[in-house]
């Protein structure tokens, strides 16, 4: 780094990619599983909250499928029976938490962490009682239409429900403005949407647009949640000659215009990156 120049740090996602994309669908109605097939079919991801305690009832997915049905995909919490948690005691509030992640956990073989807020209903208390639980983000219905990365992964508000997800929008995501980086795309709904409306082949047209893109990160929300915190994660020195990455997650930089991997772990001098 040469003396009284200031480094320039790049912060990119997986593969130095400057774009991600995640997908978030509610309630593990049936229609999940022609959804699921759809993103398959374009190899991008999803996260699926599901309500545990209406798995295996009339309309609903079952039980014995979660795990081969969402193979590669996320399963999160929806809490146990779809509540008004705004109506609920602190040990409602547990219990439904507690009980969705045990439930889903046995379901998936996976380990849960993820939350929707059903109904779009959520409070401080709420997020203090599932943080307490090991939820680590909760995603709310409140559209942003931008491509920034959540401040606050407990009120994480999605770029936009699927219905908004235009032509328009889409091609602002893949052809960003020179200033953006790190752009994000969220799209959450549910899949008896489609069913109801008739309109499964707006999802596969979104799908079509956006998949098999180089410089797009395709990926769930824990993934992203896990990543995005890493990187807030990083140490540097006082004069900014060194980052250190205490995180199990390997970070992508772009310093002075090289990239550079910075192992989970890893230690890296900016003043061999000029």
């Amino acid at each position: 780094m040469t003396e009284g120049k200031m480094t320039e740090i790049k912060y990119l996602f997986p593969e130095w990619k400057d774009k991600a994309l995640t997908f978030s669908y509610d309630d593990a109605q049936i229609y999940d599983r022609r959804l699921v097939s759809i993103f398959n079919r374009y190899d991008v991801k999803g996260t699926f909250h599901l309500n545990s305690g209406t798995l295996d009832q009339d309309g609903f997915i079952t039980s014995a499928e979660v795990k081969e049905l969402y193979a590669g995909h996320e399963v999160a919490c929806h809490g146990v029976t779809h509540p008004f948690f705004n109506q609920l005691s602190p040990a409602q509030t547990a219990a439904q938490l507690y009980e969705d992640r045990m439930a889903l956990e046995r379901y998936s073989g996976q380990i849960v962490r993820g939350f929707s807020y059903p109904f779009g209903e959520y409070s401080d208390r709420l997020i203090e009682s599932a943080s307490k639980l090991g939820i680590v983000y909760s995603r709310t219905v409140e559209s942003t239409m931008n491509f920034f990365l959540p401040s606050d992964f407990m009120r994480w508000h999605p770029t936009c429900h699927h219905d908004q997800a235009t032509d328009d929008l889409l091609e602002d995501f893949l052809h960003p403005q020179g200033y953006r980086n790190m752009s994000m795309l969220y799209i959450w709904g549910h899949s008896f949407e489609f069913e109801r409306n008739d309109n499964w082949e707006h999802i596969a047209h979104v799908c079509d647009v956006l998949h098999g893109r180089k410089d797009v990160w395709y990926a769930t929300n824990i993934k992203i949640f896990e990543y995005v915190t890493a990187m807030r994660s990083l140490v540097a020195s006082v004069d900014g000659t060194l980052v250190y990455n205490p995180t199990a997650v390997p970070l992508y930089l772009c310093v002075n215009g090289r990239n550079i991997l910075l192992d989970a772990g890893g230690l890296v001098s900016l003043r061999t990156c000029s």
